[in-house]
């Protein structure tokens, strides 16, 4: 008798990646998490994350961190704000909290609520009080095919740095172009970070590509910032007049970071009054370093002309107040400018043992690219195109130590500033 065998299962399909309960998705569990520093990080941080709808309060933990497991008989308590979402992978809620009133120097350790319980418990460390030396990253534009190709360089950068105490972003994080929210990307860019981001504290700055198009009344395109910025970072609130979502500054052992918006200033009206709040910022600080943070450079190495809106609103501010290191995106390139008059300058001016600083540069992540503009051979003192990198900065009393490294791990740039 012959035997029936049963025709095989039919195959299915994955769920589209945009649709609702596909892989972007938010469950009864915590995702997306990620830290960022208070204004004063030695007494401050803040926390968002993402759950389903289900979780209706934005509550924390946190503790001293201690040697035993038993962290829930110390923790506190905190509650924050949330806010719902909803866009080709279904609704969300993202929440914040802010942790306020911590000790200097301090480890601390926790975890967020969602629906089906708590997260992990997850360690992180105050600032110093006044200067100590640390380390830190500085990562270009990730945007295109984040998890695929730029993942890999986000977590060689934080395999190779060690203890690093913060990471910065330059930007165009993600590619939302046009209308399209693309949830997804924002995904794709907290996956590649990991839990690394959620104790590591991050300081991004907003790109372009941060800001999506938006038709007004009358027909005309503008831009608005992307409804993921403000949910997915809490952020200091002490930036620009207007222009508060998008500009900070963080104090974090000796070091102010100064994070501007381009976007608005070329685009949005936001130019005068960072401007202002730049010359104020700088005035006020009492930092051994300054380092400035945002997109798009003012000497670029990929497009044809530098951003002279910028640069003549800017440079004079960063040459009269002491900005040590300037740290840009945009350009999809590596380029290192140390002197306006061109690579030649710089070597001179460094072989004379001059100051060196400001330092301008620009990295790209992600897998994005543009080729060399023509005056790469005589302005940047070191430039590349086709290259992902990352960047570890060491900071101590005396010196900057900054070094470029390529994608496999390869020492591609490296200048100490000194004082």
């Amino acid at each position: 008798m012959a035997q029936v065998v049963a025709p095989p299962d039919p195959e299915v399909a994955p769920p589209p990646r945009h649709a609702p309960n596909g892989r972007w998705a938010a469950r009864g569990w915590a995702d997306r998490i990620v830290l960022t520093p208070g204004a004063d990080a030695a007494r401050g941080a803040g926390v968002a994350w993402r759950t389903d709808i289900r979780q209706t309060t934005a509550e924390a933990q946190i503790a001293v961190e201690i040697d035993g497991p038993l962290l829930d008989f110390t923790a506190r308590t905190v509650t924050g704000v949330t806010a719902p979402i909803a866009n080709e992978n279904g609704e969300a809620r993202y929440h914040q909290v802010r942790f306020e009133g911590l000790t200097p120097s301090t480890r601390y350790v926790y975890r967020v609520r969602a629906a089906d319980g708590w997260s992990e418990w997850l360690p992180f460390q105050t600032a110093a009080e006044g200067f100590a030396s640390f380390r830190f990253i500085y990562l270009g534009d990730t945007q295109n095919d984040i998890l695929e190709i730029g993942s890999r360089v986000i977590r060689s950068a934080l395999r190779e740095a060690g203890p690093a105490a913060l990471v910065v972003h330059a930007g165009d994080l993600v590619a939302q172009r046009e209308s399209k929210v693309h949830d997804d990307e924002w995904g794709e860019w907290t996956e590649a970070g990991g839990r690394a981001f959620a104790m590591a504290p991050q300081i991004p700055a907003p790109g372009n590509h941060e800001y999506v198009d938006h038709i007004l009344p009358d027909g005309t395109e503008s831009r608005v910032l992307g409804p993921h910025w403000a949910l997915q970072f809490a952020l200091p609130t002490n930036g620009a007049p207007g222009v508060e979502q998008t500009s900070y500054f963080v104090d974090y052992q000796g070091v102010r970071f100064i994070v501007l918006d381009g976007t608005a200033a070329l685009d949005l009206g936001g130019l005068e009054s960072q401007t202002r709040w730049l010359d104020q910022t700088l005035a006020s600080s009492s930092a051994r370093w300054n380092i400035a943070l945002f997109h798009q450079p003012l000497y670029t190495c990929a497009r044809p002309e530098d951003t002279e809106v910028l640069k003549a609103a800017w440079k004079p501010i960063f040459d009269a107040r002491r900005i040590d290191l300037v740290l840009q995106g945009h350009d999809h390139c590596y380029g290192r400018v140390s002197d306006p008059a061109g690579a030649e300058a710089s070597r001179a001016n460094t072989g004379a043992g001059r100051p060196q600083g400001p330092v301008y540069v620009v990295s790209v992540t992600g897998s994005k690219m543009y080729g060399l503009n023509d005056r790469a051979d005589t302005q940047p003192v070191r430039a590349a195109e086709n290259t992902e990198l990352y960047q570890l900065v060491d900071v101590d009393a005396d010196r900057l130590s900054f070094r470029a490294f390529t994608a496999t791990g390869r020492l591609y740039d490296a200048f100490t500033l000194t004082r």
